[in-house]
């Protein structure tokens, strides 16, 4: 009962930041699976089941609150859907020894970009308004799926922040139709799953706790969109999943490391994860500063 508890309190948790900075349940969701010995493909199963709930709810919340574009939820979220079955079925072929730390890897990489993106640029702007075209979005569909599956999260950092990059949606607006458009992609990566590996694996308790807490979290996150800081949240989930997967591939037999090694990898892990916090944390203040500050303050003083 106490695991379940706190399962769904970790779903609540990943819900509330994936649904305010379009991003983060699925690498956050199966990397506390990862550290507690769950089978990989077992573990993106569960999650992407769960998901089928969460992101149901979200994106009826993010739609209630006019933050979905359906042209795009269309065009990313079929090709999605494709990429994610593909993916799937790849995870579901791999032997444990060797899926959980190629998985801990991707999720190492997506949680040094999520880190690294909102810690030192933070949310782009420009091109606001310009139409996003099929030829850009299916690609990404396709290829942030895939990853989406196999490394048990991935359509929320590939997806989001291509779409933030190119400058032409608001940043509510990605983030819910990256929310919602994630229903196709966990329907179909549950599906290659069941079909690749039936019911095996699979704690029907777990998938139930990571919804409940997810769907108590999603209308909250909807709403708190337009009020969180998304900076200093990316730099703070980029680095829970960065540190938590470290130190599953130290403990693997690919590194196996001794805790000689182990211990001044995480001292150096934490004090990075510290600079980048204080560093966004900083940034925003400043960007803050900089808005409300008079127009005629930030003129260039001229002779």
């Amino acid at each position: 009962m106490r695991t379940l508890v706190l399962l769904a309190l970790a779903g609540l948790g990943a819900q509330l930041v994936d649904g305010s900075l379009g991003m983060a349940y699925g690498v956050t969701s199966t990397t506390l699976l990862l550290a507690v010995g769950t089978n990989p493909a077992a573990a993106s199963a569960t999650v992407h089941l769960a998901e089928i709930g969460t992101t149901l709810m979200s994106g009826a919340a993010h739609w209630r609150f006019g933050n979905v574009d359906w042209k795009v939820v269309a065009k990313i979220g079929v090709p999605g859907a494709i990429g994610a079955f593909l993916g799937a079925t790849v995870l579901s072929q791999l032997s444990t020894a060797v899926a959980e730390p190629v998985m801990s890897l991707i999720l190492l990489g997506l949680g040094l970009y999520v880190m690294s993106r909102f810690t030192f640029r933070g949310m782009p702007k420009g091109n606001l308004g310009k139409p996003l075209r099929k030829r850009f979005l299916s690609p990404l569909g396709v290829v942030a799926g895939f990853l989406d599956a196999t490394g048990g999260g991935g359509w929320g950092p590939v997806g989001t922040p291509a779409l933030l990059a190119s400058g032409r949606m608001e940043p509510r607006k990605v983030i819910g139709s990256i929310d919602t458009s994630e229903f196709l992609v966990a329907v179909a990566a549950s599906l290659g799953f069941l079909f690749s590996l039936g019911s095996q694996g699979l704690n029907w308790g777990w998938v139930a706790a990571f919804l409940l807490g997810g769907l108590i979290a999603a209308p909250i996150a909807a709403w708190l969109v337009r009020l969180v800081p998304p900076r200093v949240l990316g730099s703070a989930v980029g680095g829970i999943i960065i540190v938590t997967n470290v130190r599953t591939l130290l403990k693997s037999d690919w590194v196996a490391a001794p805790s000689s090694l182990s211990t001044p990898v995480y001292v150096l892990l934490y004090a990075l994860w510290a600079a980048a916090l204080t560093y966004s944390v900083r940034a925003y203040r400043k960007e803050k500063v900089a808005e409300t500050e008079p127009a005629e303050e930030r003129q260039p003083v001229t002779a």
